[in-house]
């Protein structure tokens, strides 16, 4: 049951929604992919100071209002900083970074960011790209998102536009992931890992814990990226 007579809390909530919609509509982005990090967490905290408000008793739905107005003004001050002085872009909002360069992988910049394999491969796939064979270009965004170039040839428009006749799509399969061969993937190409080693041995790596990440494509053969020794 609730402590709070219904009046009150009838009042505290209508009041508490209509404060957090002003302040949300007055500082939102205008796309949800805009959101960065502190966005996010800034949308927490002002449900939870509205949150205190409804629920504890002591804490006065004028005084929730205030904090309501303050955090926003200052996320508006901070929004105004960065339009204003560009220098404090990259400590206030971050700035993008160059994972996949000339369609080679930036060890250093994805060991920075905290990405792993599987994490950059399920955000290539939401760009429609199946494979980092496909990726000249690659830049992780503020917000989380990611931004590709695809290599001219897989680029679809230029198929349709040149009238080429169709071809069949075959799905990359990934065989090594981080150094682990994923065997039910290579049985089910029909291949076995003597033909696996065979294949990354032409590449200069002898050891499977050598390759990062390697996939086949049928059409295309074997694809492998080398592990850079620093990543661990």
């Amino acid at each position: 049951m609730f402590k709070l007579p219904i009046f009150q809390l009838t009042v505290e909530l209508t009041i508490g929604f209509f404060a957090l919609f002003a302040v949300t509509k007055f500082t939102r982005k205008s796309q949800i992919n805009q959101i960065t990090p502190f966005d996010f967490i800034s949308a927490i905290v002002l449900g939870e100071l509205l949150g205190n408000a409804i629920y504890d008793e002591k804490v006065r739905i004028w005084s929730v209002i205030y904090a309501l107005v303050l955090w926003g003004t200052l996320m508006v001050i901070i929004e105004k900083i960065t339009q204003k002085f560009r220098k404090t872009r990259k400590l206030l909002e971050g700035e993008p970074a160059i994972i996949i360069r000339n369609g080679q992988i930036d060890f250093e910049v994805i060991k920075k960011e905290k990405l792993d394999i599987n994490e950059l491969l399920s955000l290539l796939r939401q760009k429609d790209a199946f494979s980092i064979r496909e990726i000249e270009f690659a830049i992780l965004e503020q917000s989380g998102n990611i931004s590709v170039l695809k290599k001219s040839k897989y680029e679809t428009p230029v198929a349709e536009d040149l009238n080429l006749p169709y071809k069949p799509v075959y799905l990359p399969i990934t065989l090594i992931l981080d150094g682990e061969i994923l065997k039910d993937n290579l049985q089910a190409i029909g291949f076995d890992e003597t033909w696996l080693f065979n294949q990354i041995s032409m590449f200069g790596m002898k050891n499977k814990e050598d390759v990062f990440y390697a996939d086949w494509k049928q059409n295309e053969g074997i694809h492998v990226v080398p592990r850079n020794n620093s990543i661990t």
